[in-house]
């Protein structure tokens, strides 16, 4: 009779690990989904933000004249906090964005806009609504994001 128990022992212990491991696999499995949702959700309000940049910097070419927006944005994505950057090279203008509290360079998140301006700011989630300027400096257009609380 005591050579039963150790079976069923052990039997237990198997079935507690293989559970163990189902579960695991399904928690890394939603927090995949999680993640690949709130990187979309970051995606569409770069989107929006190139979009209001992109007519406020035809504005501002036709008709010299500064513009401004004021865009309303969510205080977080999902539970993250994140942020959106505007930045430019000699030949692109685009704006980065990714999650955490502190903008980062090279971030795998991009949308190029489709004119060319010195581009400069951050915006914050979580602190108010995001502020877009353009306007002639000279003979350089340029456009600046900014938090406005």
């Amino acid at each position: 009779m005591p050579s039963i128990t150790p079976s069923y022992l052990y039997t237990f212990v198997a079935l507690l690990a293989v559970s163990s491991l189902l579960l695991f696999s399904f928690m890394a499995y939603a927090d995949a989904l999680l993640f690949s949702s709130e990187v979309k959700q970051l995606k569409n309000l770069m989107d929006s933000l190139a979009a209001k940049g992109t007519e406020l910097l035809t504005l501002t070419l036709t008709t010299n004249a500064t513009s401004e927006a004021n865009l309303q944005m969510p205080a977080v994505i999902g539970n993250k906090q994140y942020w959106l950057q505007i930045r430019n090279d000699s030949e692109k203008t685009w704006i980065e964005g990714g999650f955490g509290n502190t903008p980062i360079e090279e971030t795998e998140l991009r949308v190029y806009l489709p004119k060319e301006a010195y581009a400069n700011g951050y915006f914050i989630g979580g602190y108010g609504v995001a502020h877009l300027k353009c306007y002639f400096e000279g003979v350089v257009l340029q456009i600046l994001l900014e938090s406005s609380s």
